[in-house]
Formats: structure tokens, C-alpha cells, sequence
């Protein structure tokens, strides 16, 4: 393979530019003689999209680093002052940080960069979880926000989100405004950048902490639908094994649920300190069996009730549970979230205090089965694009109109959010509400798979499947656009027996969403498929659901569709 003619201009212009340290030199010197390595960290711009930036660590314009990461920043800082410039008082933005490799050097660079433009960077001093972070650019009343991150990617990846000053993720069409400031970026000599001492001095640079943390944990746990019961006597019968996966939420998930009343939660010791190498396991995503090896085990051993994980920026929460038969199942992300919301609403209702216009919002790629059970209990149901920066921007809606009280907001891939206090997924509330609502059945007699089992015998025996197909690098990416081109023009016409009722093509910008490269095919007897690119790693996403008669029923139905699309997926 040889280097093409742009990547190498890219690359003369990283070794002779004198803002680029020696270090970073000689890690590209030393990659000559490697042109596809080159090739794949040169090819292109790190994109900047709608989640921000996520990349592998290393040097080159393709890659997350102080450099990619300072540019962002600086065209984040163009755009905070454009648009708050004239605002009273210094515009300021909070930053946190994962517990991944550079994570403390990027977000000190972010803040410095932001100094340097003369806006307020609110820095916590250690690793704090994401949704700590959205909570905090609100309770701080703050213009916007920095998380780095790379959620549950592998160790070599890092990220970089950005948050409005309403503490959500940015939407399109504010990405689009900050994208095109840093298009303005045109060297990395146009990066502000104040030094530390100076910018502490000036009030620049400002450490955040304890007080910050204690708003957090004590605003998560007022959210608890039945405190009093806990603490009472819940809390103390019920046994909880939990695993932080070497990231960000071993402190505030122990703090809420020590402070709502449940005082026997045991770690996992081999995966509370933080790791950036998540050493314990092949993946720390908290939607995989493989990432609660050690808690099974662990929990076996003390007969536990439930097992909680949560990845590595403490916004995604996975629950396992027992089964009839006493063995553990990992629950999914759509079975979690039927459950949250039949016990919050449940709750609610039983109390009185469910509003006359409470409102539930799901993504288009989750489970139709909590959407059932809202409608139950008299919620209205959105539908938004994948994505929590959707549901964060319609609770703005509500809160602005009034027209609808926001109850609970999720997604199929373990994000949840119930309460007003943020506008991103929070895997600490989440851990609390499923622990709560096993608690409650306990006393009850009943398992939250026995409830679940109850759950599907009213509502419909739902089930639903993911798959997925990793395409890295510049040839992935052309895989993927084909696939998506191939599907789009020309569609089936039937899939395991079954007609195609309807296809939905996002890129249109059906039902007044934005635009998305989406498409969703209904099938007549009422199950679906969903290929989407995923918006942060190199992989296409294929979602599959189906509601049977009975389990059996509804698995063979699943198993069929996937296999089918799956089929002409992979030709």
C-alpha cells in the first residue's frame, strides 16, 4: 500500500509545525515504513459529529490528542462567545473525565484552551461519571460542557462530548454551528492556550470537588420513589453485588444507594480502583454476560439478589438477576427499562402521584413493551432518533411548554434517566431505581424475573435482538455506506415469510426527527428490523424485535428474522 499524496502533505505538516512537540514527532517518524498505519491516521480529520469526538490515542490528524482535542476546544470557545459573548459575566464550562488513558491530560488541555478565550473552565479534580457532569452544568448554571470519554470502548480509544448549558449533549444543529467554527481552525498555531498558573491566577481555571459531589449524590437520591420503605426495613434484607468495571461510578453509586437505605452492597475488589486498561475484562460494557464474570461469582458466594454493573463513565447500568431456577440472567436493556418503568409508574399511581400528563420517551430502536406498560398507567409516548441528546432535547420541550411532565426517559442500549436533574443517561439513578424496585418485590415474594415473566403475560411476550458487524478503518467505512445504499435501494419485499409493511428512511426526516442514515422495516405481523451505523465506533447495528404469543413463540420468530437479514448482511 502506498501513502496517498494528501496524507502524506498531512503528515510533513505535523513534523515541521512548531506547535507539535518533539514526542509526538518521533512517534510518527517511528511508524515509516508502516504506509496503511499512515495511511489510516492521516487519511482524514478526526470527525467531530454529533457525540463529538471519539478516536484512537496516538498522534496524527485521524487520532485523539492534546492537539485534536485543543482544536475542538478552540472551536467550541468560538462558539460559546459568539453566541454568550454578550451575556452578563464571564461564560464558563464544566469538564470531566473517565478513568481512560490521557483522560486528566485532555481535559487540562480543554480547560486551558478554553482560559485562553477567556471563558471560566469549572475542572473537577479526578475522574467523575457523565452524569455527574450534565447535573452539574445545570446546578452550576453553567454555558456548556466537556466530558472526555469513550464510554465502553476498548482501551485505546478516547472521546471527547460536548454539553449545552441545558446539560444535554449537543443536538444537530447545534453541532453543526460548533463544527463550522472548527473548520475556521485552519492550524493548530490558532489555538489559544493560557498557561495553568496564569489561568488559576486570572480565575480561569477554576477546581471542582467535594461540594459539587455532594449535590449530586443527595439530588440522585431524593429521586428514590420509596426512601421511606427502604430505610425503614427494604434496604437491610436485600443483597447487592456491584461492579464499577474499573470506571467512574464505585464512589456515587455506593454513596445513593447507602443513602436511600440499602446497607448491604458488596464490590467487586478485583474491579472497584480505576483501570484504563480494564485489565478484568475483554470488554467493560455492562451489556455483555462476559463483563459480570467476577460479580457472579462473587454473588453466588453471598446469595446476592441482584448484580449492577456500570461502564466506565457511569452512564450505562446492566442488571443481573435470578431465574426461577435460582441461576443468574443478565437482564436486557429493554427488560430493565420495562421494569423501571412498571414500578416507578406503578409506584406513582398507588401514591397519587402520577400527573394527569406524564410523559415517557423511548428511542426509535427500543422496545415497543415499556412503551405498553407507560400507555397502561395512562403516559404519553415519545419516539425519538438513537441517541439521549434526542431525549435530553425533548425534556427541554416539556419544561419550556408545560404541556407534559417528564416521568422517564431510556434507551435500548442501557440509558436511563428518571427526574429533572440532568439531560443525559445516569447508570448511578439507575442502579438505585432497579435496586428499589427489587427491593419492593422482595418484600413482595417475587423476583424481578418473576415479575418480568408477569410483565410479558400482560403486556405480550417482547423480544428483541441485537447484532453487529465492526468495519474499521477507510475501507469499513466504504462497507458500511454500500451496505446502507444496497438495503436502501433496493428493499425486501419479504423476510422470513412475512411481508415488509412500511419502510422508514430517517435520512428523510420522517415525523418531524432530524435527518439520520436509518432505516426500520415493519413487517405486517408487527415485528421489525433496524440497520443503523453507529455514530461512535466503526460498526453497523442491526436491531430486530418481535412480540409473540408465548416465549417459545416469539424466540423461534426472532431467531428467523435475524438470520434472514443477517444472511444478506454479511453476502
Amino acid at each position: 500500500m502506498t501513502l496517498s499524496i494528501q496524507s502524506k502533505e498531512t503528515i510533513q505538516r505535523w513534523l515541521q509545525d512548531p506547535y507539535i512537540d518533539d514526542e509526538t514527532k518521533q512517534e510518527l517518524q517511528q511508524l515509516e515504513g508502516q504506509p496503511k498505519e499512515l495511511e489510516d491516521r492521516f487519511y482524514k480529520e478526526l470527525e467531530f459529529g454529533t457525540g463529538g469526538l471519539r478516536g484512537i490515542i496516538g498522534a496524527g490528524s485521524n487520532r485523539i490528542n492534546r492537539y485534536t482535542v485543543g482544536k475542538a476546544t478552540q472551536g467550541f470557545a468560538c462558539y460559546i462567545n459568539e453566541e454568550y459573548g454578550t451575556a452578563e459575566g464571564r461564560p464558563s464550562v464544566v469538564i470531566a473525565h473517565d478513568s481512560r488513558h490521557f483522560s486528566p491530560e485532555f481535559t487540562l488541555e480543554a480547560a486551558l484552551v478554553l482560559a485562553g478565550n477567556g471563558i471560566v473552565a469549572k475542572l473537577f479534580s479526578s475522574l467523575r461519571p457523565t452524569p455527574q457532569l450534565s447535573f452539574s452544568v445545570r446546578d452550576l448554571q453553567a454555558t456548556g460542557g466537556i466530558v472526555v470519554t469513550a464510554s465502553h470502548n476498548p482501551p485505546e480509544y478516547n472521546g471527547y462530548k460536548v454539553y449545552n448549558a441545558s446539560g444535554g449533549q449537543l443536538v444537530p444543529d447545534e453541532a453543526e454551528r460548533v463544527i463550522s467554527y472548527i473548520q475556521q481552525v485552519d492550524s493548530f498555531a490558532a489555538v489559544k492556550r493560557m498557561d495553568q498558573a496564569e489561568a488559576e491566577e486570572q480565575g480561569l481555571l477554576v477546581w471542582l470537588g467535594e461540594p459539587e459531589d455532594k449535590a449530586f449524590v443527595r439530588t440522585v437520591a431524593d429521586t428514590s420513589v420509596n426512601a421511606s420503605l427502604i430505610q425503614s426495613s427494604l434496604g437491610q434484607d436485600f443483597e447487592i453485588v456491584y461492579t464499577p468495571l474499573h470506571g467512574t461510578g464505585n464512589i456515587p453509586v455506593q454513596q445513593v444507594l447507602q443513602t436511600v437505605g440499602f446497607t448491604n452492597v458488596h464490590v467487586v475488589p478485583e474491579q472497584e480502583q480505576p483501570d484504563p486498561e480494564f485489565s478484568t475484562v475483554k470488554s467493560p460494557n455492562p451489556e455483555e454476560r462476559e463483563a459480570f464474570t467476577l460479580a457472579m461469582k462473587l454473588g453466588s458466594e453471598l446469595n446476592a439478589d441482584i448484580l449492577i454493573g456500570t461502564d466506565p463513565d457511569c452512564d450505562r447500568m446492566g442488571a443481573v438477576v435470578r431465574d426461577h431456577n435460582g441461576e443468574y440472567v443478565v437482564l436486557s436493556g429493554n427488560q430493565s427499562g420495562a421494569l423501571m418503568i412498571h414500578y416507578l409508574l406503578s409506584q406513582l399511581q398507588e401514591s397519587g402521584r402520577m400527573p394527569a400528563n406524564g410523559a415517557v420517551i423511548k428511542t426509535i430502536v427500543t422496545s415497543e413493551m415499556g412503551a405498553a406498560i407507560a400507555r397502561h398507567y395512562g403516559a404519553e409516548v415519545f419516539n425519538t432518533l438513537t441517541g439521549f441528546k434526542y431525549i435530553g432535547e425533548k425534556m427541554d420541550e416539556f419544561e419550556q411548554t408545560g404541556d407534559y411532565t417528564y416521568l422517564f426517559g431510556y434507551e435500548e442500549s442501557y440509558g436511563y434517566l428518571a427526574g429533572n436533574y440532568a439531560r443525559d443517561k445516569d447508570a448511578v439513578l439507575a442502579s438505585l431505581l432497579i435496586c428499589e424496585a427489587g427491593a419492593y418485590y422482595k418484600a413482595q415474594g417475587k423476583t424481578l424475573y418473576a415479575v418480568l415473566q408477569e410483565l410479558y403475560e400482560q403486556f405480550g411476550y417482547f423480544q428483541e435482538k441485537l447484532e453487529s458487524r465492526t468495519l474499521k478503518g477507510k475501507d469499513g467505512l466504504a462497507q458500511i455506506q454500500s451496505m446502507m445504499s444496497n438495503w436502501r435501494e433496493t428493499p425486501p419485499q419479504s423476510v422470513a415469510g412475512v411481508s415488509v409493511q412500511e419502510v422508514l428512511d430517517y435520512s428523510q426526516g420522517l415525523n418531524g426527527l432530524p435527518k439520520e442514515n436509518v432505516l426500520k422495516y415493519m413487517l405486517t405481523d408487527g415485528s421489525w428490523f433496524c440497520l443503523r451505523p453507529s455514530g461512535t465506533e466503526p460498526k453497523i447495528k442491526v436491531y430486530f424485535a418481535v412480540c409473540g404469543d408465548s416465549l417459545s413463540d416469539a424466540e423461534g420468530r426472532i431467531q428467523k428474522l435475524s438470520a434472514e437479514v443477517m444472511a444478506r448482511v454479511d453476502s
